[in-house]
C-alpha cells in the first residue's frame, strides 16, 4: 500500500450482557441448549405479546458507560430497526437510535511503536446503546439444512450492548490492541463473558483510506460479524490492500458492507450504500422512555468492581511489581486472580509473578487459550515452587513439567516421582561426581587456578551432565567452588 495514505478506522462491538435472562422476555440465556428451546412468545413475536424490559441489563448498561468514561443519559428511548430478519420472527429489532442510553466517552489503549516502545492512546467512544441480538442462521448442509438454511432463536432476544468508537484508530494493530482492551475491561466489570467462541463478542469494522494531511475523511466500507481478534486484523488488512489498489488505479471507493473471508484472506461486497435511513428508525410504541435518576446512576458507580488502571497500580504498590510485569498481570482479569490467589497459597508475590509471566504466558499464547482453559490451578502452582524451593526438584525439570501440569492438573510430587525427575539430593553422591569431573579435566581445573572462572561453568555443566540434570545448578556452582579453591591453596 502507498505510504500517501492514512488509514481510518472505527469499530462497533456487540458485546452480549451476562443476564439470566433475555432483555424483553423471561426466556432464559442458556448455551448449547437444543436448537429453539430457550424462547418465549416474546421471542417468536407472537401476537399480542408485549416486551418487558430487564432491569438488570440496565445496571449492566450503566456499569458500561461509567467505566469507559461516558455520560449517561437518565432518559433514553427504544425504536424499531426494520429490515429483513430471517432470524427475528418480528421482522425488525428493538434497538436505541437517536436517544442512546450513554455517549462521549473514551478508553485507554497501550499501542507498540515501531521501535518497540509502549504508549498510551486514547481512543474516543462515540456512544453506547442497548439492543437485542438476533437469532443463528445455519447454513451447513451437514446440520440437516440441504440446500436451504434453518434458524435457530435461542439467540434470539438476548442483551446486547453495542459500543460505538470514534475513527481514531489509525491501524489493524491498534483496532486489534482496542478490542483486547475493551474485552477485558467487560471482564473485569463482570458486564459479560464477552467469549468470541460463543458469539458474546463480535464487532463491525467500519474503514476507510485518505490521503496523507486530507483534512477530509474517505468513503468508508463496513466489515461485518467479526468475532476473533486474528479476522479482525486480517479483514482490516485485506480490505486496507483492496481500497488502495482502487485508488491507485484512479477509481473511486463505493460505501458498501463487506464479508471477509479467511480462506482467500479477501473481503467481498454484500450490499451497497447501507444508510440509517433505510432501516426506518422510529420509537417503539410498546415500549415507554427509559427513564431513571441521577441516584441510579450514583448507585451503579459505588458498586463497580476494581478497574484495571486500579488494579495496575495496586499490583505496583502492595506487591512492588515493575509497572512492566504489574501491566502484563492485570492485561485481564483472570489472570490478575490467578496471581493474587497464588500469592496467597505460596506467600511471596516475585516467584509467582516470574513463573506466570514465564512460563504461564508463554503456554496461554502459544495455545490462544484463556487461562480458564487450563487445569492449572493456584494451589498447583504454589505446590511446583516450594518444590523447587525445597530442591526436590530443579527449575529445569519443574518448567519442563510445567506444560502437563498446566494442561492436566495432578500432584506435581508425584508427576516428578513417575518421571524420574527427583532432584539428586544424596550429598555424597554429589561429593563423588564433583571429584570425578575435577579428575578427569586437569586441563580446566589448571587453567581455572591461573584465573579462567568462566571454567567453573564448564564444569557445572559436567555435573549436572553425569546427574542428568537432576542436581541442584546452585549446590553444584558452590561444591565446585569450594574444591577448586582448596586445590587452588593446596598447590605448593
Amino acid at each position: 500500500m502507498s505510504s500517501n495514505y492514512e488509514i481510518v478506522i472505527g469499530l462497533e462491538v456487540h458485546t452480549q450482557l451476562a443476564t439470566r435472562s433475555k432483555l424483553f422476555s423471561t426466556a432464559p440465556v442458556v448455551y448449547g441448549a437444543p436448537p429453539n428451546h430457550s424462547v418465549s412468545p416474546v421471542c417468536l413475536g407472537l401476537p399480542g405479546v408485549l416486551p418487558v424490559l430487564n432491569a438488570r441489563a440496565v445496571e449492566l448498561a450503566i456499569r458500561t458507560a461509567l467505566a469507559l468514561h461516558c455520560k449517561v443519559h437518565t432518559r433514553s428511548v427504544f425504536a424499531r430497526k426494520n429490515y429483513f430478519y430471517p432470524d427475528l420472527p418480528k421482522g425488525y429489532q428493538i434497538s436505541q437510535y437517536e436517544e442512546p442510553i450513554a455517549t462521549g466517552g473514551y478508553l485507554e489503549i497501550e499501542t507498540e511503536s515501531a521501535q518497540g516502545e509502549m504508549h498510551s492512546k486514547r481512543i474516543g467512544i462515540t456512544r453506547v446503546h442497548m439492543e437485542e441480538d438476533a437469532g443463528k442462521s445455519i447454513h451447513d448442509a451437514a446440520s440437516g439444512a440441504g440446500n436451504g438454511s434453518l434458524v435457530d432463536l435461542n439467540r434470539a432476544g438476548v442483551p446486547l450492548l453495542e459500543i460505538v468508537s470514534e475513527p481514531d484508530l489509525r491501524s489493524p494493530e491498534e483496532a486489534r490492541a482496542y478490542l483486547r482492551s475493551l474485552r477485558s475491561l467487560l471482564r473485569y466489570i463482570e458486564v459479560s463473558e464477552a467469549d468470541m467462541e460463543k458469539g458474546q463478542f463480535r464487532c463491525d469494522a467500519n474503514i476507510s483510506l485518505r490521503t496523507a494531511g486530507a483534512p477530509r475523511l474517505g468513503t468508508r466500507t463496513e466489515l461485518k460479524n467479526l468475532n476473533s481478534f486474528r479476522f479482525v486484523e486480517g479483514a482490516l488488512r485485506a480490505e486496507i490492500e483492496r481500497q488502495a489498489g482502487i485508488l491507485d488505479a484512479g477509481g473511486t471507493v463505493q460505501q458498501a458492507t463487506l464479508a471477509y473471508d479467511p480462506a482467500s484472506r479477501r473481503t467481498r461486497v454484500l450490499r451497497l450504500k447501507e444508510n440509517a435511513d433505510d432501516y426506518r428508525y422510529f420509537p417503539d410504541p410498546d415500549l415507554v422512555p427509559l427513564v431513571f435518576d441521577d441516584e441510579k446512576v450514583e448507585s451503579v458507580r459505588a458498586n463497580l468492581p476494581e478497574l484495571p488502571a486500579q488494579k495496575l497500580a495496586r499490583f505496583e504498590q502492595q506487591y512492588e511489581l515493575s509497572e512492566y510485569d504489574a501491566r502484563l498481570l492485570t492485561a485481564n482479569r483472570s489472570l490478575a486472580d490467578f496471581f493474587e490467589a497464588s500469592v496467597v497459597e505460596y506467600g511471596q508475590p516475585k516467584p509467582v509473578a516470574n513463573w506466570i509471566l514465564r512460563d504461564l504466558l508463554q503456554l496461554l499464547n502459544t495455545r490462544d487459550v484463556d487461562i480458564e482453559a487450563l487445569a492449572l490451578t493456584p494451589a498447583l502452582l504454589a505446590q511446583l515452587i516450594r518444590l523447587v524451593d525445597a530442591g526436590r526438584v530443579t527449575a529445569r525439570h519443574a518448567r519442563e513439567l510445567f506444560p502437563e501440569l498446566a494442561e492436566r492438573g495432578g500432584d506435581p510430587a508425584v508427576l516428578i516421582r513417575e518421571r524420574g525427575l527427583e532432584a539428586v539430593s544424596d550429598g555424597g553422591l554429589l561429593e563423588r561426581t564433583a571429584d570425578e569431573v575435577i579428575a578427569a579435566h586437569p586441563d580446566s581445573v589448571e587453567r581455572y587456578k591461573n584465573g579462567e572462572e568462566k571454567l567453573l561453568n564448564f564444569l557445572m555443566g559436567q555435573v549436572m551432565q553425569r546427574t542428568q540434570g537432576k542436581a541442584n545448578p546452585q549446590a553444584i556452582r558452590e561444591l565446585l567452588a569450594r574444591k577448586l579453591t582448596r586445590i587452588i591453596h593446596e598447590t605448593p
